[in-house]
């Protein structure tokens, strides 16, 4: 029954992506950025909609909710927290790789809200570009990138990239670490989605100053134990 409720949502979730990204690409094409963002935000709604009904799946935000200019870094384990952000920020433009520029009407859209495309293959150029690109923008918000650079599965250890290091010390904004355990219900691979409470929970701000070293071993150290602890708490242990 689990793996049919999987399949079922998964049905649901690229049904209800083609139906709305078809529909709504004129407002999105021609419209100013928030109607894009509002179309992304309707869709993420009805997915948790269908989450709930389906698959029993309550996505839950916890912490201050960051506005205005910031740069949010998060733990990535899933598509899920990324859904999770765009429905709880007002602002958000995602870092992303290159290659999904080009996905279809995800692609477009993501563009449309202003997000900022990276080469990985690039070395020191795409660090250059980015902070380039996020500079630039005319509408500013909340620009968010995921340091380990691409999904982990919870509970699995991956290295940490400086990229964020690179934005504060460019934009001089504060840094919100985010932790989640949204993979553990919606993993990377497969239709397997558990029912209950996935979290994104937002953390105490890191004022801008921070020496790259340092900066990067203080998100590594908030994120990672309060990530660790949701997923226990998501497994019922102790």
């Amino acid at each position: 029954m689990t793996h049919l409720r999987g399949c079922l949502l998964v049905l649901w979730t690229y049904l209800l992506m083609a139906i709305m990204g078809i529909l709504c690409a004129p407002f999105a094409a021609f419209g100013p950025r928030r109607w894009t963002l509002g179309i992304m935000q309707t869709y993420v709604r009805l997915e948790f909609l269908g989450a709930r009904l389906i698959c029993g799946m309550r996505p839950e935000i916890r912490g201050p909710i960051p506005q205005g200019e910031v740069i949010i870094a998060a733990k990535h384990q899933s598509f899920l927290d990324i859904m999770m952000l765009t429905l709880a920020l007002d602002r958000p433009r995602f870092v992303m790789k290159r290659s999904l520029v080009w996905a279809p009407v995800l692609g477009f859209y993501a563009r449309r809200m202003g997000c900022v495309a990276v080469d990985r293959g690039a070395g020191g150029k795409a660090l250059r570009d980015m902070v380039a690109t996020a500079a630039a923008d005319a509408e500013p918000g909340q620009l968010v990138i995921f340091p380990q650079g691409t999904r982990v599965a919870p509970g699995v250890v991956a290295p940490w990239k400086s990229g964020v290091a690179g934005l504060q010390e460019a934009l001089a904004l504060p840094v919100i670490p985010v932790a989640t355990n949204a993979g553990h219900f919606w993993p990377r691979s497969g239709v397997a989605r558990r029912p209950g409470a996935p979290v994104v929970a937002f953390l105490d701000p890191i004022p801008p100053g921070l020496p790259r070293a340092e900066l990067m071993a203080e998100l590594k150290a908030r994120i990672e134990p309060a990530s660790d602890a949701l997923l226990a708490e998501a497994r019922g242990e102790g």
